[in-house]
């Protein structure tokens, strides 16, 4: 990241018109406002951000009072969301904290008489800046601003006491590490893989750890946050099954791949598109059933390392380790299938029906991203992304043409393409019930071998010769 100022030296910054006239009604009440949080931090870095957080001296209660729709959302922890000018503003009373022995919220808040105390109970210097909500003026009293320029990320004060406090806070430093390009400071660092910390951090939800897995995967460079999750131990905390990949060779003579399995997951992440979130998940677990399926061949003096099935293990795996993270069943279902139908192996030489009957297996809703998967997958071999011309880039755009054929054909890709259904058979005297279906079956069998047959009157005759030759004595 290059800075076009030196965050160091900002002593202020540009606060929207929109949030001035917010903070004309604070200060018209009496009290005062801040913008804090990540807007602050965005500034500083030069991004852009939608979303404002204000700290203030006001009571929830005053608040509630000074303007007209007001959301209770977290009260109990001094916070309430101001519906004003088309905006939602999450609004919290400068506050400290108590002990936190459910590892993320606290005991007890104590409402604070300044911004400085306020910023003192938060996470890291770069998140504990806050831009006065009238002026732009910054406040700063941890040089979080020189930690912005320095690239660190470093907690406000011990950052055992910080981690203690709430044990999302090791995964959001991992996070931000992955997001913004930063290094952890050392002791902070130190402190993300010590047995009491990721005993707090274990007593997190996994919701919010999938959600924060989730925007790592959605980095520019996902390995590099993934690195951190397995080297801080965090990883092992919510995905256990992981383990098992470090260390996993994949390297034999033929030289397919240049990383054990972990590396290849991490790097298969890099290589999916970064916008496209299932891809990604099914990067992270294509291939983690390999450990289990692994087996060594010698031919000719020669290792060669097997992982037959994996991809029906990985599968598995995937949809447990998913369904333990909540994800939900939409999301389960769509990743599932595409690590199992990830090894599939295209030829110049298939028929058009071994393409239509591709079609039928994957659901040509799947396609791309199974496409996409296959592009992953082989970034990962060596971490270096396919380009164009390339033998599986040539040989997946001669796939994509060959099925936009068979599409265009109108072919029979379901049931439903066939040009017959179950009333239709039972018009012409063929009975409701399981034969019927069997019936449908074969009749989908024949149209996709050869689409030709898919006319109502041809249909109806095969049908008919099927009902005589195979369900009645």
């Amino acid at each position: 990241m290059i800075f076009q100022n030196n965050p160091s030296k900002i002593s202020k910054i540009k606060i929207p018109d929109v949030l001035k006239k917010v903070n004309d009604i604070f200060v018209s009440a009496g009290f005062k406002a801040y913008l804090v949080g990540g807007a602050v931090r965005d500034a500083l870095l030069g991004k852009e951000n939608h979303d404002w957080d204000i700290a203030t001296d006001a009571s929830p209660e005053q608040v509630m009072k000074i303007f007209k729709k007001v959301i209770p959302t977290g009260i109990a922890h001094g916070t309430v969301t101001v519906h004003i000018f088309n905006l939602q503003l999450e609004t919290t009373t400068f506050r400290t904290d108590s002990y936190y022995s459910d590892g993320r919220h606290p005991d007890k808040i104590s409402f604070a008489a300044t911004i400085e105390e306020d910023l003192s109970r938060r996470d890291f210097t770069m998140n504990a800046i806050a831009a006065d909500l009238g002026t732009g003026v910054l406040t700063d009293p941890f040089n979080g601003r020189q930690d912005i320029r320095d690239k660190k990320i470093r907690t406000v004060g011990n950052p055992f006491e910080r981690f203690d406090e709430d044990g999302l806070r090791p995964v959001r430093a991992v996070r931000f590490a992955s997001q913004l390009g930063f290094d952890i400071e050392e002791k902070t660092f130190a402190a993300l893989s010590d047995s009491a910390v990721l005993k707090k951090t274990s007593l997190i939800s996994v919701e919010r750890f999938r959600d924060e897995f989730c925007k790592i995967l959605k980095t520019e460079k996902p390995s590099a946050g993934l690195k951190l999750l397995e080297k801080t131990g965090i990883l092992d905390l919510f995905i256990p099954e992981f383990k098992v990949c470090r260390g996993c060779s994949q390297q034999d003579y033929r030289g397919f791949h240049e990383f054990d399995v972990a590396d290849h997951l991490f790097y298969a992440c890099d290589g999916a598109p970064k916008e496209n979130l299932r891809v990604r998940l099914s990067a992270f677990f294509h291939d983690i059933g390999k450990p289990e399926a692994k087996t060594v061949e010698i031919l000719q003096g020669n290792e060669i390392v097997h992982f037959h099935g994996h991809e029906q293990i990985s599968s598995l795996k995937a949809e447990k380790i998913m369904t333990n993270l909540k994800f939900s069943n939409e999301e389960i279902k769509k990743t599932v299938h595409l690590v199992k139908q990830h090894m599939f192996y295209y030829e110049s030489s298939w028929k058009d029906s071994a393409v239509r009957r591709f079609i039928i297996k994957v659901g040509m809703e799947n396609i791309e991203d199974l496409f996409l998967l296959r592009f992953a997958d082989v970034a990962g071999m060596h971490n270096v992304k396919p380009v164009p011309l390339s033998p599986v880039w040539n040989s997946i755009d001669e796939f994509r043409k060959r099925i936009e054929k068979v599409r265009e054909e109108k072919s029979a890709l379901s049931l439903k393409d066939l040009c017959v259904n179950g009333k239709d058979l039972m018009n012409e005297g063929i009975p409701a019930g399981k034969q019927l279906g069997l019936i449908l079956n074969e009749l989908f069998e024949a149209v996709t071998e050869d689409p030709s047959l898919n006319e109502k009157d041809r249909l109806l005759k095969i049908a008919l010769n099927i009902y005589r030759t195979k369900c009645t004595i």
